[in-house]
């Protein structure tokens, strides 16, 4: 990967709707050379996606909470079916697993205090291999979805 190919990232990861036209000026390119780049780029790997980043609040998804799951053992069993059964909640919208305590970190996205405290009766409480669950409310975005630094 080169300054280009670098080039051709940052702009894609802040203006992902960017005309290969329009990149290629950017970066110094002509068209032809430029979508192939970007196209070398999405085949290894390194452009796994694009999507549109939406605002939580506009979708009735604003009440964030985070939430650190702690489990009883760390066995592959425990692990494997805990981990499927959070890919299957849609308002977890991320979840990371850790070194150390806590076992997970999960970014939860409902409407409110009650969507989430229903969530947790119903689904999160109820989560194989669940030991403990501490949630924290978010109070202020202050960097969602940050650019990799290239």
């Amino acid at each position: 990967m080169d300054a280009t190919d670098r080039a051709i990232i940052g702009l894609l990861q802040t203006e992902g709707r960017l005309s290969n036209l329009e990149l290629a000026e950017r970066v110094r390119l002509t068209p032809s050379p430029c979508l192939r780049r970007v196209r070398n780029l999405e085949e290894s790997g390194v452009i796994s996606g694009y999507r549109a980043v939406i605002d939580p609040a506009a979708v009735g998804r604003g009440f964030q909470v985070l939430a650190y799951v702690e489990l009883e053992g760390q066995d592959a069993e425990t692990v494997t079916a805990f981990e499927a059964a959070v890919l299957e909640i849609e308002d977890v919208v991320e979840c990371l697993r850790m070194f150390g305590r806590p076992d997970y970190v999960l970014r939860v996205a409902v409407p409110d205090m009650e969507a989430y405290s229903q969530l947790c009766l119903e689904r999160l409480g109820k989560l194989p291999g669940l030991d403990k669950l501490t949630s924290q409310i978010a109070m202020k975005a202050l960097k969602p979805g940050g650019v990799l630094p290239l």
